[in-house]
């Protein structure tokens, strides 16, 4: 049977909408809001009520993160592309245009995808419509997130959170913030749950924006939360500690919000692969298709090296999204997706620079810009190493326990 690689038609009018979003809404404040760190774009607002506009309509299936959930009738077998996919193609699109301002999107943020990937029926009616930024990250705890030390203590109706979250996206700016906290440290991975606090709320305050090499349009937050309460109805999913499943329900969430970072790392290497082709013309150096690399300048072969990691990148970040829609488990996929995606779009941001020479290195055009942007996207959700060992683990079927 053949394969069919081109983009599903159904999808092709959003992918083109987000192209022209990101060509013309994005590239031309993409500069001055990397100046003007910490400023919020204003004009994401008018761009986040034409998106709300297409949903309600029901053009803009899977426009954003918000977007992600996966949704099958039971016992319906049919082959799906479906938000997940759509979300992904749209996300690289968007970050042809700028990263850090599609991470600025109102409603938009990574927590979002965290309420669509665990929370129950009544909470995503509850929550619909709510800008979430996702706080995991501890000093002292990064990638290895079972080491949560955030606590949640129920007391009556309510949950008691205590603990500090840094490098929180959307940390400022968003109305409610996931958090992640333990129920009980003695019970490990098992008790880490997921909890919506809404912006606000007595006990939870911001304690600083940080200052970034990249994504700088984007605000990145610490937040403190001491005695923090919120109501027991806003632990996401099932309260219930179950040792057995550990952390499946947690890892849920990564499962959908990493594929998403990879097409933001697939968009971004884009951009920097349209622009730098477009440089060599200009410069003489023309990438000819038709021949072997090897019979090409060093320019153009590292180019077309370039191109077919980006592919390989962008087709793994389709499949795990494609699976997800699909209902298929996809852990294995969507990290190795992140691994690939986050590692070629760093090699392929800096390698462009490296081509384009004194062009690439300054302000001129946005090349070194995208280099900064794209580092990040190695990082979070799980770094390379952390994706790899993923891999491994999923590959020779073996347990945290048994594979650090």
């Amino acid at each position: 049977m053949a394969i069919n690689l081109d983009d599903p038609k159904k999808f092709k009018p959003l992918v083109g909408q987000a192209h022209q979003v990101a060509m013309n809404m994005l590239r031309p404040i993409s500069r001055k809001y990397d100046r003007a760190e910490h400023a919020y774009p204003q004009e994401l607002d008018m761009l986040a009520a034409m998106i709300d506009g297409l949903s309600e309509s029901g053009a803009g299936e899977g426009a954003g993160a918000a977007g992600v959930r996966r949704e099958e009738k039971d016992g319906d077998t049919t082959v799906k592309n479906g938000a997940n996919l759509a979300s992904v193609m749209s996300i690289a699109e968007m970050c042809w245009g700028d990263v850090g301002l599609l991470l600025s999107m109102p409603r938009q943020g990574l927590g979002n995808s965290a309420i669509a990937s665990v929370a129950n029926e009544e909470q995503l009616k509850r929550l619909d419509g709510v800008w979430a930024g996702m706080a995991i990250t501890e000093p002292g705890v990064g990638s290895d997130s079972a080491n949560i030390k955030t606590t949640a203590v129920l007391d009556g109706d309510e949950y008691v959170i205590n603990g500090e979250k840094i490098y929180v996206t959307s940390g400022d700016r968003a109305d409610h913030i996931v958090v992640w906290a333990t129920l009980d440290r003695d019970l490990g991975r098992a008790a880490i749950k997921s909890f919506v606090v809404e912006k606000g709320t007595p006990g939870m305050r911001v304690d600083r924006l940080e200052h970034k090499l990249g994504i700088r349009a984007s605000d990145t937050a610490t937040i403190i939360f001491e005695n923090c309460r919120v109501p027991k109805d806003n632990l996401l999913g099932s309260p219930e500690v179950d040792v057995k499943q550990g952390f499946a329900g947690a890892m849920a969430t990564f499962d959908n919000t990493r594929p998403l970072v990879a097409a933001m790392a697939v968009g971004c290497a884009r951009a920097s692969l349209d622009l730098t082709r477009d440089l060599l013309k200009d410069a003489g150096i023309e990438v000819d298709y038709d021949r072997p690399a090897v019979l090409q300048s060093a320019a153009a072969a590292k180019f077309l090296q370039m191109e077919s990691d980006w592919e390989g990148a962008y087709l793994l970040t389709l499949q795990a999204a494609w699976m997800a829609d699909n209902r298929e488990p996809n852990s294995l996929e969507a990290s190795m997706a992140k691994a690939k995606a986050g590692r070629v779009g760093s090699d392929i941001t800096l390698s462009c620079v490296e081509l384009a020479g004194s062009i690439g290195y300054s302000e001129a055009e946005l090349l070194e810009k995208w280099a900064r942007d794209s580092k990040i996207l190695d990082i979070f959700e799980g770094t390379q190493q952390i994706q790899q060992l993923i891999v491994a683990r999923r590959v020779l079927g073996l347990s945290s326990s048994e594979l650090k």
